[in-house]
């Protein structure tokens, strides 16, 4: 592969080469589409001729481009496909960090899913976050939504049940409005706090079938269960995740880091900008970030706003919220 650059009105122009035809066409998408949201996230000019592409502006953004296509065309030869939202998150990884390598963090197969669906990370953070499971048996993700905090932590459980590395998996939730004493009738109880372990079985639906999903849960191999269900257990040989666990309260947290057994690895997902615990209420979640930081073995990652993996539009809208926060915030300042 050869390139030449030449300085025209402070732009830079530059040709990059790829040998396969095949691989050029894949790496352009249909139309063209991969080129086009390249040119107008990053704001450049690519003109395609061939196996040759012309990139077009602006110092900076001319060397993103040719970072982004080479590793790109790099994931291609490695037979591994590329899809428009792929685009979005390479231009986010390297425009944020240029010596990142694209082919190491989506070749990461975490889980292949029922629908043949391939699960990979899809940000720095992610790969950092999926690294982590697999090496310290209580991990810690904090950020807001839409970042996979849940999800990846799901398909790691169902790889492990798969992969026979655990008995059985574990998920679980506080129900806040609930109330959490679940002292009723199983139907009452099950009514009461269904809607609040429903995230839960729609991730775990979109990972296996319905009906072998149901035979687990129904063989007990795997649990979705209130946060309170955890009270006086001791879970061996288990992949635990407790998702929304700024919802948990310092008992609560308490009570569910102590449950962790022999031979298991403990998930707790949740954003601290969220809570639903009433008002003076302490979060777990806050405190046990302030008290178990400097632990061996217990290891916390941080998602942002960057490592959101829907809808675009989902950036936007946490932005506007953040910044709707700080004025809030300024506004108590002044007041004070």
């Amino acid at each position: 592969m050869g390139s030449h650059s030449e300085e025209k009105n402070s732009r830079i122009s530059k040709v990059l080469t790829f040998e396969n035809p095949e691989l050029v066409s894949r790496l352009c998408g249909e139309q063209n589409a991969h080129l086009h949201l390249l040119e107008k996230k990053i704001g450049l000019s690519i003109h395609v001729r061939g196996n040759q592409f012309t990139l077009q502006g602006g110092d900076w953004e001319v060397e993103l481009a040719e970072k982004i296509l080479n590793q790109l065309h790099e994931l291609l030869e490695s037979d591994h496909p590329i899809f428009l939202n792929d685009i979005e998150y390479a231009i986010r990884i390297l425009s944020g960090n240029q010596s990142a390598n694209l082919k190491k963090i989506f070749i990461d197969k975490v889980y292949i899913s029922s629908n043949k669906k391939v699960i990979t990370p899809k940000t720095i953070n992610q790969k950092d976050y999926i690294d982590s499971i697999r090496k310290f048996d209580i991990v810690i993700g904090i950020g807001p939504a839409g970042t996979g905090k849940t999800y990846l932590a799901m398909a790691m459980a169902v790889s492990a049940l798969v992969n026979k590395e655990v008995n059985r998996v574990v998920l679980a939730r506080p129900a806040v409005e609930a109330g959490e004493h679940l002292g009723f009738l199983p139907g009452d109880l099950y009514e009461k706090v269904n809607p609040y372990l429903r995230p839960l079985y729609d991730a775990l639906h979109d990972m296996m079938t319905f009906e072998e999903a149901s035979r687990l849960i129904q063989k007990g191999v795997i649990e979705v269960a209130p946060l309170a269900f955890m009270r006086g257990r001791t879970l061996n040989d288990s992949f635990v995740i407790l998702d929304e666990a700024q919802n948990a309260t310092t008992e609560q947290m308490k009570m569910f880091l102590t449950r962790l057994g022999f031979s298991s690895k403990t998930v707790i997902t949740g954003d601290v900008t969220q809570t639903d615990l009433p008002e003076g209420k302490m979060s777990g979640l806050i405190e046990a970030r302030e008290i178990l930081e400097g632990i061996k073995g217990i290891r916390f990652v941080f998602f942002s706003r960057d490592d959101v993996v829907r809808h675009p539009l989902v950036q936007e809208i946490i932005d506007a919220y953040e910044k709707m926060e700080q004025k809030k915030g300024n506004k108590t300042l002044t007041n004070t």
